[in-house]
């Protein structure tokens, strides 16, 4: 279930995402600004506040699966949001955002 109960946006955990980024599946994307993701974040995270994003500016994931997160999954939901109106191919965030993975004991990275 996605933002407001909307489905439209896939979500993963964090067992997931680890296996992924492992594997080299997957390139995070954080939208918490910039402060938050100094202070922690997924390691070899790409920053791109939600307060800046828009679709465009999106790093190339070299074949890999964007994957977007913040603290909680509320911003990354608005992001995601944000790309479905510019009918990008991102869909995918992660259940829980950063403080999910962090409270999983994965990597964190500063």
């Amino acid at each position: 279930m996605g933002l407001f109960g909307k489905s439209d946006h896939k979500e993963i955990n964090v067992t997931e995402l680890k296996a992924m980024i492992d594997s080299g599946e997957a390139l995070v994307v954080d939208v918490r600004e910039d402060d938050e993701f100094a202070q922690g974040h997924i390691p070899g995270a790409f920053n791109l506040p939600l307060s800046k994003f828009t679709p465009d500016k999106l790093p190339d994931a070299g074949g890999k699966q964007l994957v977007l997160n913040c603290l909680g999954g509320k911003r990354s939901g608005m992001a995601l949001d944000k790309c479905s109106k510019a009918q990008s191919a991102v869909d995918t965030h992660l259940k829980g955002g950063f403080g999910a993975w962090a409270e999983a004991g994965f990597p964190v990275e500063q």
